[in-house]
């Protein structure tokens, strides 16, 4: 354990390893340190038996702040008193979503964060009573949102526990809203007028859902070198499953997706505006606008991937194809079944694929 005398200077001096993390032990301070990582990030940490447990990010926490609480957390290590560490909502927040990302997808930490933000606590994680929580959560009155809201949180709030942050879950206790399955299912005239009014970026990824029934933000994602003649394959750390998804698609879609080629540097179909390296993400403002121009209300952008499934079998596609196509783990064939089962139905579900663009055209031709 290399030790090194550390200053203000000397930590704004370091540079992030090439890869991966490095630390540094502080030879005024024995367990205290610095870990940098891969990406620039300088958060000092305490080794308690070979456990980093993290105190915050140099730049939120100064080295004097962070060496008297270091101090503080070996003398009560010492003494045999385990306490929760002090430590702000927001900065529990940062640590949390860094650790997640170790092994968790860019869109479910993109999730958290979004979630655990909405609820705008503020001050120490330990001031964040029961009572305030039920509070904040009240006010959202949307089920799903709220049921994702309390989902988040106590997933972090048990992960603060395992770090000595707090030592109860205030979201304990809390129960998720109560929610009925969506059943829309889309009528031709509401295909027909939904597709002739789709325009710009976000019209066409509606006609790629419409035509293929994937998921918003797996088609959203979508980048031309995954793109083969006439089939997409989506990789495993995009889908929802986790699971590398190859699909096909007709002519429709094949017209469809070339006229939606990105001449921009982005590698991305759908980047978002100015943001080259980032998917569209522009969904409420044009999902708002579409509903305005073509008529259609009460409707979800994942309806249209039910729309799909029940134009397919009602087109005569059996279950096991159609849930190949919406590339879904459980089904029909499941189990030590789908792990033999290496037939890929490619000639069923081109098939079902060809049925409804066909049907599709016949609904657009329709006076």
């Amino acid at each position: 354990m290399t030790k090194t005398a550390f200053s203000d200077v000397w930590l704004r001096s370091l540079s992030p390893p090439e890869k991966g993390q490095v630390a540094f032990w502080d030879e005024k301070l024995p367990s205290f340190g610095v870990r940098v990582s891969q990406g620039g990030s300088k958060t000092f940490v305490v080794n308690r038996r070979n456990n980093l447990i993290t105190l915050g990010r140099f730049g939120v926490l100064s080295l004097a702040e962070a060496r008297t609480e270091a101090r503080k957390l070996l003398a009560e290590f010492t003494l045999g008193k385990v306490r929760p560490q002090s430590i702000t909502y927001s900065q529990a927040i940062q640590i949390f979503l860094e650790d997640k990302s170790k092994n968790r997808r860019a869109r479910t930490i993109h999730g958290y964060k979004r979630l655990l933000d909405r609820l705008g606590f503020q001050g120490q994680l330990t001031e964040i009573s029961h009572g305030e929580v039920a509070r904040r959560l009240s006010k959202i009155t949307k089920h799903q949102e709220h049921n994702h809201c309390l989902t988040a949180l106590k997933v972090f709030f048990n992960w603060c526990i395992k770090r000595k942050y707090i030592t109860e879950n205030p979201a304990v206790g809390l129960s998720a809203h109560s929610t009925t399955s969506r059943a829309r299912v889309l009528s031709d005239a509401e295909l027909k007028s939904i597709w002739m009014m789709c325009d710009g970026t976000f019209g066409t990824i509606v006609k790629i859902l419409i035509l293929t029934g994937q998921r918003r933000g797996e088609v959203a994602a979508l980048q031309s070198s995954w793109i083969h003649n006439d089939t997409i394959t989506l990789p495993r750390e995009i889908t929802k499953n986790g699971r590398e998804h190859t699909f096909p698609i007709g002519a429709m879609s094949a017209a469809v997706i070339r006229g939606s080629e990105n001449t921009a540097a982005s590698s991305l179909l759908f980047p978002a505006r100015g943001k080259s390296g980032t998917p569209f993400n522009g969904w409420s403002k044009c999902k708002a606008h579409l509903d305005s121009v073509s008529g259609v209300k009460d409707w979800t952008l994942h309806d249209l991937r039910r729309t799909f499934a029940t134009n397919l079998a009602a087109l005569g596609a059996a279950p096991h194809v159609v849930e190949k196509l919406l590339n879904h783990v459980s089904g029909t064939i499941s189990g030590v079944a789908a792990i033999y089962n290496r037939y890929a139905f490619e000639k069923e579900c081109r098939a079902a694929v060809e049925a409804w663009e066909a049907r599709l055209q016949t609904i657009l031709e329709q006076p």
